[in-house]
């Protein structure tokens, strides 16, 4: 258990029988009256985002979130297999939990698995990937120092914009959390 006054950013909480983790606080001590902290906070379940607001020195309980380094191996249908490098042990994820970052895992790739018990939360991916440009407009020879853009698609789907030297059948760097182009891959 720890009290509202030890909130950091990225603690998970457990408040009326659901995940939490705390993504912004603010600890308030108005003129009058009791202090409070302000908080945002994500439902690890949902994804859903909620403003909460505690009187100061509440107890909540923590939640142990655990990681695990797992590698994607495949899509079968609408599930996506992992595979434990240490014992071997795969694991499937539908669709549904993954959302957004299905447009980026890619085959062969290492990820973390975030779980809480025998509950898979989700998934956390590095901070940037390499994806092929598998559709894009023609290309300018020589245009490198413009800030003209155009619409590519990656071989996961994921459509960005990207600068108009890049060329069909190349791989680039992606954020995965702004999503936007990073530079070519070498």
């Amino acid at each position: 258990m720890i009290t509202t006054n030890d909130f950091k950013t990225g603690i998970t909480i457990i408040y009326e029988d659901t995940l939490y983790q705390v993504i912004e606080f603010q600890h308030v001590k108005p003129g009058k009256g009791g202090a409070f902290v302000r908080s945002k906070l994500r439902d690890l379940r949902s994804g859903a985002v909620i403003d909460k607001t505690f009187n100061a020195g509440i107890k909540v309980e923590t939640a142990m979130i655990d990681k695990s380094e797992m590698q994607y191996l495949y899509k079968s249908g609408e599930t996506h297999v992992f595979m434990n490098m240490e014992s071997y042990e795969q694991i499937e994820l539908h669709e549904s939990k993954l959302q957004n970052e299905l447009y980026y895992l890619v085959e062969g790739m290492t990820i973390i698995i975030i779980s809480y018990g025998h509950e898979i939360l989700g998934i956390e991916l590095p901070d940037k990937v390499v994806l092929e440009v598998v559709e894009t407009a023609g290309g300018a020879k020589g245009n490198t120092t413009s800030n003209s853009t155009k619409e590519a698609l990656t071989n996961t789907g994921l459509k960005l914009s990207v600068p108009l030297f890049i060329n069909e059948g190349e791989k680039i760097v992606v954020s995965t959390a702004t999503g936007k182009y990073d530079t070519r891959a070498k």
